[in-house]
């Protein structure tokens, strides 16, 4: 029986030996082939780790290089009761004068647990360092980034904010974005069996941060002077809001854009977000007489009026059921286009626009860029707005009406930008405020395209409508813009508050000042709109002065020299340089 049973034996040994290899193969190729993917998947999450490491945004300057907008390592102090070897008396003692607290509330913040209190954020470095140097057992300060505007509401109107998660929300933050995010790689690193680091495959250069910053065309120095003036006239006549531009015509480049009130981008999250959008191009209103110089621009262009062309203020017309009036209801009789301009007169304006095919006159308002968007470099902007063709063309009170500006609307900066024809000679030029960037050395590194000046008129044209503009300041309703030596053309406006609802708010009213900067040399644009200033508000009396402390604060920046002939307020007109002459 012995001997019988030992076969069997080894054969049930052989068998199951058998059975453990074939089981073993199997559970081989399983692993090997079938789950390999998955499995070398989860081996590469447990040996390597993914690393994108936070890299500052890019420093934002105006364009004599003060810094607007910097990224700054901050701290955020944390505490944890559990871990102090001193009392929460003495700490809080020590600590408060540093975080400027009262000791009694950081005993309160201790009281409430035993780890994880948040006692402060947003902590300079120096301040750091000083809670650093107390030694304090239960105190923990994490470092972070945190962008940084050092001159405050200065420039936040252009310059914007960036969120909590360092991402732009409002003004050149959000429109350059991708100017000013610096490109980072992700990091792969490889894991130890412990699970320390292994920085051997960092890649060379990785760290490596470039010194570029993103430079504006803002002038700081000009900037302050016009929100100082705008904030003057605001308070003075309780008004809702305000908004001061200055643009270079040559380029369409902005030297200061103001909005008032405005915030304080390092603690946006304290105020308004209506305040956040910059109304000097994300709303619209009624132009008013602002818009007078360039129709007559448009007319003298279309040959159907001459510089010295005369019609019949008769002080009011009728046009079927419409009453048109000016805004003193008085009539001048037979005036001059200069006199047009000096006086502010609605009659002799629809006069004027009254010469014109009404197609040919909605075909120039077309080509001037109305109901249009300027496509310049900040965000949020507004399109124009203006009856159709077909409406327009309807009713004869719609050209009247848009002769003296009223019946359309578009923001500030695009009236700016269409004063930029009178100032350059007839082209319309893109408004802008990125320069470009530029390396600490001030070497360029990449500079924006800009579309090429439109010519829309004729240098003749621009040169006679100056003449006539500047009669406005030295002798006209624009004499609070007077600068002794220097010759300044500029035109008032005073324009009822259209209602969202349809037709015009009883008492509310926007007034508004163009300069240009000068006649003899003509440059800049100077552009003040201030809306609902109460009691006996006007555009002389509200934005020429405005317009007129802003463009002092220009000429001794841009160091511009005096006019080789004096105007005086209330003399005659002479042409200096030519043979035309308007009384």
């Amino acid at each position: 029986m012995t001997n019988n049973k030992q076969p069997f034996r080894l054969l049930l040994i052989w068998l199951i030996m058998m059975s453990g290899i074939l089981g073993l193969l199997l559970n081989l190729y399983r692993l090997q082939v079938v789950q390999a993917p998955e499995l070398e998947k989860k081996a590469r999450q447990q040996q390597m780790v993914y690393m994108r490491p936070f890299v500052p945004r890019r420093p934002i300057i105006d364009r004599n290089g003060n810094v607007l907008a910097v990224d700054q390592q901050v701290y955020t102090l944390y505490a944890h009761p559990k871990l102090f070897k001193r009392s929460q008396q003495e700490i809080a003692a020590l600590l408060a004068p540093i975080i400027n607290q009262t000791a009694t509330k950081l005993e309160e913040l201790f009281s409430q647990k035993k780890s994880g209190i948040r006692v402060n954020h947003s902590l300079a470095e120096e301040v750091a360092d000083e809670i650093a140097s107390l030694q304090i057992d239960g105190l923990e300060l994490i470092q972070y980034y945190s962008r940084f505007y050092p001159q405050e509401d200065l420039a936040s109107d252009v310059v914007g904010y960036v969120d909590m998660d360092h991402r732009g929300q409002a003004g050149v933050e959000y429109s350059q974005e991708n100017l000013l995010e610096r490109a980072v790689r992700t990091l792969r690193l490889s894991r130890a069996g412990n699970g320390a680091l292994m920085p051997d495959h960092v890649p060379e250069g990785f760290l490596h941060i470039d010194d570029l910053r993103l430079q504006l065309t803002l002038d700081s120095r000009l900037q302050r002077a016009a929100r100082l003036a705008l904030k003057k006239k605001i308070e003075q006549f309780n008004a809702e809001r305000g908004t001061v531009i200055v643009m270079d015509a040559l380029d369409g480049s902005l030297l200061a854009m103001v909005s008032e009130p405005t915030y304080n981008p390092n603690r946006y999250f304290d105020f308004d977000v209506g305040l956040f959008k910059n109304w000097a191009l994300a709303d619209l209103y009624e132009p008013g007489s602002t818009f007078k110089p360039l129709n007559v621009a448009i007319a003298l262009e279309t040959g159907v009026i001459q510089a010295d062309s005369q019609f019949n203020d008769t002080g009011s017309i009728q046009m079927g059921k419409w009453s048109i009036a000016n805004h003193d209801k008085v009539g001048r009789g037979m005036i001059d286009i200069t006199e047009i301009l000096k006086h502010s007169s609605n009659i002799g304006m629809v006069r004027m626009i009254q010469q014109m095919k009404p197609d040919v006159y909605y075909g120039w308002l077309e080509r001037l860029g109305l109901g249009q968007k300027l496509d310049t470099d900040l965000p949020f902007e507004s399109s124009g707005q203006i009856k159709t063709q077909q409406q327009f063309l309807a009713e004869p009170v719609e050209a009247a009406t848009t002769s003296f500006g009223q019946g359309f609307s578009l923001t500030p900066l695009q009236l700016v930008q269409m004063y930029s024809c009178l100032a350059n000679g007839g082209k319309l030029v893109t408004p802008h405020v990125v320069k470009g960037l530029y390396d600490t050395q001030g070497q360029m590194y990449w500079q924006p395209s800009l579309a090429s000046p439109r010519p829309i008129f004729s240098p003749r044209t621009t040169q006679t409508v100056l003449g006539m503009m500047e009669a406005v300041v030295s002798e006209g309703t624009g004499r609070n813009a007077y600068i002794p030596g220097y010759r300044i053309a500029g035109k008032t406006g005073t324009a009822q508050k259209a209602s969202p609802n349809g037709g015009y708010y009883e008492n509310a009213k926007i007034t508004s000042f163009v300069g240009l900067v000068t006649v003899n040399s003509p440059r800049y644009v100077v552009v003040a709109v201030v809306d609902e200033p109460k009691g006996e508000a006007f555009g002389s009396n509200v934005a020429a002065p405005i317009v007129k402390a802003v463009a002092q604060a220009l000429i001794a920046i841009e160091q511009i020299p005096a006019s080789t002939i004096i105007q005086e307020p209330g003399s005659i007109r002479q042409e200096v340089g030519g043979s035309t002459q308007f009384p």
